[in-house]
């Protein structure tokens, strides 16, 4: 399977670095509208580059596509005319209107798939095996400001993240919302019937922080997403007085996952996908509820 990159910012820079190192890819190609760019990307990886993006779409299979959000749509449907497999960096569109409008132009038998990182984070599968029936789940991902980010509201640039776990991986049923916060710093608080969903989201923090926490009746559930670490804890079973003070022996769980780094995960499992023909499990259609559910919560903080 040959595989491209378009786009040599940070996350595709990061796709050239894994597929180069992935023996599921026989070749790799990167193209850059800065060709100089693109040239030195591809040096550094031992990969080749093209000049043009119809030199590209020749010597390719499939592509990750890494522009800048605002030119996801156009460049997608480049890519979809020469009926090229694609992998879309998230989000996969700017709008929901633009994503729906993508949807329309993918062929029968192209691959499509959105490049939502954290569905490939190995703590969601061991959550989603030990969950039962939750009664609170809240998501906290912040960041320190970074010059890197430029033109999204902190919704769509971090957020999004924890609303495709929640509605993709999580529950996916019907809900209210209430949202408040500003461009850079946001509060959802989502209802799954009886189950409230709080998400958090910072580009003001002075720690970075990415955490889900799941609360059951026997028990609570914590998990990080960068340390790639699950405890259990369960209800004490023990209860007793020492000195005069009240005590609980807590039953303190780790869960063993299998540490990995989720992109390369992402990009094999896509490979895979493309070379069998079958759906990546990030579909489009997925992607563009994302993105539809991101303006629902930037409309209602009137940004």
């Amino acid at each position: 399977m040959d595989v491209g990159v378009i786009g040599t910012g940070v996350m595709g820079r990061n796709h050239v670095r894994v597929y180069s190192e992935l023996k599921a890819a026989d070749s790799v190609w990167v193209y850059d509208l800065n060709t100089a760019v693109a040239r030195d990307v591809a040096e550094q990886n031992n990969v080749n580059y093209a000049t043009s993006m119809a030199e590209l779409l020749r010597s390719v299979d499939a592509v990750s596509l890494c522009v800048p959000t605002p030119y996801h749509c156009n460049t997608a449907k480049e890519v979809l005319a020469a009926g090229v497999n694609m992998l879309v960096e998230k989000p996969i569109c700017l709008t929901a209107a633009e994503g729906a409008e993508l949807l329309g132009s993918i062929p029968d038998g192209c691959v499509v798939g959105v490049g939502h990182i954290e569905r490939f984070n190995p703590i969601i599968p061991e959550i989603k095996r030990i969950i039962k029936d939750p009664l609170y789940v809240e998501i906290n991902r912040h960041n320190p400001a970074s010059a890197r980010v430029t033109g999204s509201s902190v919704v769509e640039d971090l957020m999004i993240h924890d609303v495709d776990i929640v509605f993709n991986a999580l529950f996916g049923s019907e809900y209210t919302m209430n949202a408040s916060g500003s461009f850079d710093v946001c509060a959802a608080l989502f209802d799954f019937g009886q189950t409230p969903v709080y998400l958090s989201a910072s580009r003001k923090a002075s720690k970075k922080i990415r955490l889900i926490r799941i609360e059951e009746e026997d028990f609570t559930i914590e998990g990080d997403f960068m340390s790639q670490e699950v405890y259990v804890y369960r209800k004490p079973e023990h209860y007793h007085q020492e000195a005069e003070r009240y005590v609980q022996e807590n039953i303190t769980e780790k869960v063993m996952v299998g540490k990995v780094e989720p992109l390369r995960t992402e990009l094999l499992t896509f490979i895979e996908c493309a070379r069998m023909g079958t759906p990546f499990p990030v579909s489009p259609e997925q992607g563009v509820e994302n993105v539809r559910v991101c303006e629902e919560i930037t409309g209602t903080m009137g940004i």
